[in-house]
Formats: C-alpha cells, sequence, structure tokens
C-alpha cells in the first residue's frame, strides 16, 4: 500500500522545552502509526539546552521521515501557549496533542480516529496509559461526559481534538502555568454542547514518561488552588451538577480510605511495625468524614 493512502485529515502537534532526544522517539512513534497523520508541527517552547535544539536541528533537515515535519520556535510560555501556537499553524479538521517526552503506539491515531470518527458528539478522544520511568503501571482514565471531568480528570494530555471543537471553546487557557490545564480544557470542550463526551479506547496505546520532577508531580502542590480556578471558572457546570460532583469527590476518599485501612490491618495481622502517620490516624482519627468508623474497624480485628 502506498504511504499516501494510509493518510488520514489528522495532524500532530508536539510540544518540546529541552526535552533532548526523547522528542526523537516522540517523533518516530508517530511516523510508526498504521494510519499516518498528515504533517507534524512541533512547537519548542523557547529551549536553552543546546544539545535539544541540536536535535531539533537534526529532525528539520531530515529528508528520510515519512511525514512532512515544520518546527515553530517562540519564547517560552508555557504548555498552553505552545499547543494554541501549533493549533493555530495547523489545517486538518482533527488534531492529535503530544508531548514531547511521551510516544504512542502504531495503532494510536487509528484506533482513537474511528472512536470520533463512529461518534459524532464526541469533542475529543484518548485511550489508557503505559506509564515508564519511575513507574511501570497501566493508568485507565474513564472519558465521559462533563459530570465526571467536574470531580477529577479524565483523559490523558495525549489525544485527539476536533478543530471546530476547539474554536468553539477557545483553545488552552494559557495563564495557567502550574498545571491542569488539560483537566481545564476538557471542560470546556465538553462545555460546548450538551450531548458533548470525550471517548477513550480501552488499551494502553501511550506510552507516559515518569519522573519524580516531572509537570505532572510537581502540579500536584498547587492542586487546591489550581482546582479553585476551575471551580470559579467553570461555575455554571459545577452548580448544575452540584450534587454529582460532591457524590464523586466523596467516592474517590471512601476509596483511597479503604485501601489505606487495607493496609493497616495488613500490618497489624503481621505483626509489623506501623508508619509514624499511621500511628497518628489510630491515635487521632479525623472525624466526619469516616475517618473515626475506620480507626474502630482496624481496632477491631483482634477483639
Amino acid at each position: 500500500m502506498n504511504i499516501n493512502d494510509k493518510r488520514t485529515d489528522i495532524e500532530a502537534v508536539i510540544t518540546s522545552y529541552n526535552q533532548g532526544s526523547m522528542i526523537l522517539e516522540a517523533v518516530q512513534s508517530l511516523c510508526n502509526q498504521t494510519l499516518i497523520p498528515e504533517k507534524i508541527i512541533i512547537v519548542d517552547d523557547g529551549s536553552t539546552d543546546e544539545y535539544s535544539l541540536n536535535i531539533l536541528n537534526e529532525i528539520e533537515k531530515n529528508t528520510d521521515l515519512l511525514i512532512p515535519v515544520v518546527i515553530h520556535y517562540q519564547e517560552n510560555g508555557g504548555v498552553s501557549s505552545a499547543r494554541n501556537a501549533g493549533i493555530k499553524k495547523s489545517q486538518a479538521s482533527m488534531l492529535l496533542i503530544l508531548d514531547g517526552d511521551d510516544k504512542i503506539e502504531p495503532t494510536y491515531i487509528e484506533y482513537v480516529s474511528n472512536l470520533l470518527c463512529d461518534n459524532p458528539s464526541m469533542v475529543a478522544a484518548s485511550s489508557w496509559m503505559h506509564t515508564f520511568g519511575v513507574l511501570d503501571a497501566v493508568v485507565r482514565p474513564t472519558g465521559g461526559n462533563i459530570v465526571p471531568f467536574l470531580s477529577h480528570n479524565c483523559c490523558p494530555a495525549t489525544h485527539i481534538l476536533r478543530r471546530e471543537v476547539y474554536e468553539q471553546c477557545g483553545g488552552y487557557d494559557e495563564s495557567m502555568r502550574s498545571g491542569f490545564e488539560d483537566w481545564d480544557f476538557f471542560l470546556s470542550m465538553l462545555e460546548t454542547a450538551p450531548e458533548a463526551n470525550i471517548g477513550m479506547v480501552e488499551k494502553p496505546l501511550i506510552n507516559y514518561r515518569t519522573a519524580p520532577a516531572s509537570a505532572n508531580v510537581k502540579s500536584m502542590n498547587k492542586r487546591l488552588e489550581l482546582m479553585r480556578y476551575i471551580t470559579k471558572k467553570h461555575i455554571n457546570s459545577y452548580c448544575a451538577h452540584i450534587s454529582d460532583v460532591l457524590l464523586d469527590i466523596e467516592a474517590i476518599s471512601n476509596s483511597r480510605l479503604y485501601g489505606w485501612e487495607n493496609e493497616i490491618i495488613h500490618s497489624i495481622t503481621r505483626y509489623q511495625d506501623l508508619s509514624e502517620s499511621s500511628k497518628d490516624f489510630i491515635k487521632n482519627p479525623s472525624y466526619g468524614d469516616g475517618g473515626m468508623a475506620s480507626a474502630v474497624r482496624i481496632m477491631s480485628i483482634n477483639k
């Protein structure tokens, strides 16, 4: 089959900032797709590392790549600014957003774009993730309509979106430079129509790099501050679904509480030492959130 017969109306936008040779892996993962994107747009967000800039220069000069690559250089403005810049330079009806330190399995575009094509109400779609680096795991985001997204983000940053919906919602919020810009963007897309939803291929087709100092980990230090911003920005949606939001958050909290409780019980029944935080929890359990009931269950195991 001729390579052009396998192309579709999708362009890829990769954001890059001092990512060295990792950007090569991201580009190669696009070239290995069973459904080839029309073009790759790399937005370098003000890289200062000479090695990284040399890698980008090599990619730009590489005439052997199966897909045309355009590189746009800009001053550092954050990932939202870089994604918006890349999307503005594209023309396709669907766009694949990919971070420069991640990569995708060969069937990602085929499976995810088919999901979008088969479901007109989907504003975007993605897949489960396989994490590598510090953490080796399969992470299973659920996607869905706006209701689950109000309590927590349900879609990876790597996804395929519809251009028309991107234009309707105004793109990524460039003021969000501390994290959660993807979550905010998905909420904005889901607010464009009552039936809007985000699809999920239930296969780990994204290879997501994990590191202790990653932006994702650092953003958790500002989670409450960022959630306050998101809540205020999307206040109408939160007000319309307040019961569902509170119940979703409570379900997540209960799940984590039971997990911790089971770990403490596991240690006690095997006469293992408890951590200081576990000892403090039993000595001074929280009240009104299920904490005291959990402590009672823990201390009842040998009664």
